[in-house]
């Protein structure tokens, strides 16, 4: 695979609006030819007998059966509350009267 050129980085530059200093389109041109070469070596090694993963280990989930449990009372869920009015939560406002 060839290297990408400094050329082609400039036209991505201008194809993606970013304003790169002389020096930047150099060590970008540097670092883009370094992840190219990664990419290529792994579909190298990424054969067709090789099936695609998401995790290095198999994995699997832990299912438990749902309960139904008993939720909290009004007056405990207030309890710890800072201010309560009408058996709800009292808030500071946040939006003017009119909306």
């Amino acid at each position: 695979m060839s290297a990408i050129t400094r050329d082609e980085v400039a036209h991505l530059a201008r194809l993606s609006r970013l304003a790169l200093h002389e020096d930047e389109l150099d060590q970008l041109a540097a670092q883009l030819d370094e992840i190219i070469s990664a990419v290529a070596k792994v579909q190298e090694v990424a054969q067709g007998d090789i099936p695609p993963t998401s995790h290095a280990l198999p994995l699997t989930n832990v299912y438990r059966p749902d309960e139904d449990l008993p939720g909290l009372s009004p007056d405990q869920a207030l309890a710890g509350a800072p201010a309560v009015e009408d058996q709800r939560f009292r808030v500071p406002q946040i939006l003017g009267e009119d909306q």
